[in-house]
């Protein structure tokens, strides 16, 4: 066992969560619960499934990227909020939740995992959101189809899920939805923003001189921005390109504490 606060103070920590004040997110320890832990879940999205499945084995502590506290919320404790929080009160369940802080993480985050995964060099960021940069751009390491980028990503996607939990949840997404617009030619230049870039991270993205954009959706204010500026978006879901990021921040976790269970819950949306 290790103890909570040991716990939130790495996180705290390696993750820098006050460096962020901006973020809509109220990033760190949302709900304390039992002082020490014996095992840690690490998931996408707080839910009631994620609850459950944490008390079903024996977890007093969850992770998550999507956090129950947002802005001023919980003002109210009623409907879905008193249906999660009743559960995790109960049980001495602990919620941490990373927003921002995971998104724009130079090693763990979601959008340097994929960076690796596709070999992008050169780097530097890039989209400012809340204040801070939050995507990557760089140059692949040679010129390479829409196509076969896509391929690849989204194999890598579904292997660091699959090597990171266990197959009672066992339901990799991550086909890629891929607006190809470079005309068959190779791209090179690459921008990376997990979750939802949105139009103006694909015009950010435009304006960086990338020729194409990973990001989780590619939305229909974007489209005849992309499609006037030759620019292809690859989109495998808002879900799947924010697990790595959590799959990272769990391996550095065991890592600092070797002693302590942890493990990988995916519950894909599909979206």
């Amino acid at each position: 066992m290790i103890r909570l606060k040991k716990l939130v103070n790495f996180l705290d920590e390696i993750l820098d969560i006050k460096a962020i004040p901006g973020d809509s997110s109220n990033n760190g320890l949302q709900v304390q619960g039992d002082k020490d832990i014996r095992k840690a879940l690490f998931g996408v999205d707080i839910s009631l499934e994620l609850i459950e499945k944490s008390i079903e084995l024996g977890s007093s502590f969850i992770f998550v990227h999507h956090g129950l506290s947002w802005g001023s919320s919980l003002k109210y404790i009623t409907g879905s909020n008193s249906n999660r929080l009743t559960p995790m009160i109960k049980n001495g369940i602990s919620l941490y939740a990373a927003h921002l802080p995971l998104d724009m993480h130079s090693k763990v985050g979601h959008n340097a995992a994929m960076a690796d995964m596709i070999g992008l060099a050169n780097r530097k960021m890039f989209f400012k959101y809340d204040g801070v940069d939050i995507g990557i751009i760089g140059s692949l390491k040679k010129p390479i189809k829409v196509s076969d980028l896509n391929k690849g990503l989204c194999g890598s996607l579904r292997k660091l899920i699959k090597e990171n939990s266990l197959p009672y949840l066992f339901n990799v997404s991550g086909k890629g939805l891929v607006f190809d617009n470079s005309d068959s030619k190779d791209v090179r230049r690459v921008a990376v923003v997990s979750g939802g870039a949105g139009k103006d991270g694909v015009l950010s993205a435009i304006s960086e001189g990338a020729e194409c954009l990973i990001t989780g959706e590619f939305c229909h204010s974007s489209y005849f921005s992309a499609k006037e500026a030759g620019f292809s978006v690859i989109a495998p879901g808002h879900y799947i390109t924010e697990t790595p990021g959590v799959i990272e921040i769990m391996k550095a976790v065991k890592k600092e504490f070797p002693t302590l269970e942890v493990e990988f819950v995916d519950i894909p949306t599909g979206l």
